[in-house]
């Protein structure tokens, strides 16, 4: 157990000290380093985050992809479906993005999450008061004084 919270706060320090401009090829290398004897989807999974964090959102998409399909568990294969429909509709596949986050968006665990960038799909295809319908329903909950008004209100916005 301990080696496990030895990686995870290794991970977390990688992460935090990541910036936008390393390189890939030895942020890779010591990536690899933390996360060796890991499960492998969860290996591709922070490669591809990894990717994704330094710009290279075609290559992420593919290890998101093999993550996801070499059985990635939660809550790390929600976060990759999350990161993968950013990375989606980043590469002008906003459609596509969409429908991988569209079952997400009522879940109690990532719902807002999913909503939020559900609703920059919704936008990025002209679809505007149903992004805000959907951004502005994943923030009702957390509005203590006036998440009641607010979810009346979206109930009310035409849409497009």
């Amino acid at each position: 157990m301990n080696d496990r919270i030895d990686v995870e706060r290794r991970l977390t320090d990688f992460w935090d000290a990541l910036g936008d401009d390393d390189d890939l090829a030895e942020s890779d290398a010591r990536l690899l380093a933390i996360v060796d004897g890991l499960p492998v989807a969860r290996i591709l999974f922070e490669r591809a985050s990894l990717r994704d964090a330094l710009g290279f959102e075609a290559d992420a998409v593919l290890l998101y992809e093999a993550a996801l399909a070499a059985g990635l568990p939660s809550p790390d294969g929600e976060r990759a479906v999350i990161q993968l429909a950013s990375s989606l509709r980043n590469l002008g596949r906003a459609e596509e993005a969409f429908a991988l986050l569209e079952p997400f968006v009522e879940d109690d665990e990532v719902g807002a999450q999913a909503s939020a960038f559900a609703a920059l799909c919704l936008i990025d295809l002209g679809r505007n008061a149903e992004a805000a319908r959907l951004a502005l329903s994943a923030l009702a909950p957390r509005l203590p004084e006036y998440g009641r008004a607010v979810a009346s209100y979206v109930d009310d916005l035409e849409l497009d």
